[in-house]
């Protein structure tokens, strides 16, 4: 049997832009992505911190450096700039797999850079 766990997560990031008129996805900083080990097109779930809204999305590669987190689409009427955000990124596992699974969670600061890696 396969479940859905936690792969990855960067906790309270800050929502850089809310495109609506772009192609649907979130664009993370790939510094941030490294950071955590999450991949282009991998799906996630974002969490808005402010209002509670939920959504899935899934991942394009931002500039190195450059600190963005853009909500695109769709999903774009449901943040603001500003927005604290928790992005999660799951994966089916075995039992064994899930026996030796780590999480990294990436906590964020402010201007989107990493403070710690747990």
């Amino acid at each position: 049997m396969l479940r859905n766990v936690l792969h990855s997560k960067i906790h309270m990031a800050t929502v850089t832009a809310a495109l609506p008129d772009y192609v649907g996805s979130i664009t993370i900083d790939a510094d941030i992505l490294d950071a955590v080990g999450m991949r282009v097109n991998d799906v996630v779930l974002v969490a808005d911190c402010r209002n509670g809204n939920r959504f899935e999305t899934y991942i394009f590669e931002g500039e190195r450096g450059s600190g963005k987190i853009e909500i695109n689409g769709a999903a774009a009427h449901l943040v603001e700039p500003g927005d604290k955000v928790i992005i999660m990124h799951m994966a089916l596992m075995s039992d064994e797999e899930y026996a030796s699974n780590r999480p990294r969670v990436a906590l964020m600061n402010d201007d989107n850079t990493v403070a710690e890696v747990i």
